[in-house]
């Protein structure tokens, strides 16, 4: 799948079409260049999924843990600043992972042992345009 995003304004079609094209999966693993986009395009995500607290960048806490309306669970990882896959057992990121709910994962390279039946998400620059490939 592939969304050509030109304008804040497609972000909730954009975030819409993504959950609907994967509706069985609960790992989402974001890559692209810094400033890309990664962390509002989970954002407007999350707001599809009825989050009601507020949505921060998890660049400093590695993880940020959101409650959406209905109770849910979802969590949202930035993995930039970790070096090792001790950190990953460290933080409990298997549990994350195992735990069913979502998991929106940026620079999700370094747990790339993890992951099981994830949704890839790229996110690629081109003339003013974020294309956003999923698979």
């Amino acid at each position: 799948m592939q969304i050509n995003i030109s304008s804040l304004n497609q972000l909730p079609e954009a975030a819409k079409q993504l959950l609907e094209q994967f509706p069985q999966n609960r790992i989402f693993l974001f890559n692209g260049e810094m400033g890309s986009g990664k962390t509002t395009l989970i954002k407007a995500i999350c707001k599809e999924l009825k989050v009601t607290d507020t949505l921060s960048s998890p660049t400093y806490s590695i993880v940020n843990e959101y409650k959406t309306e209905m109770g849910n669970t979802i969590y949202h990882f930035d993995l930039y600043r970790l070096k090792t896959v001790a950190e990953l057992f460290d933080i409990g990121f298997s549990e994350y992972l195992s735990s069913n709910n979502y998991c929106f994962i940026e620079w999700p390279e370094l747990g790339e042992d993890f992951y099981e039946n994830a949704v890839f998400v790229s996110i690629e620059i081109k003339d003013d345009v974020r294309v956003v490939s999923a698979k």
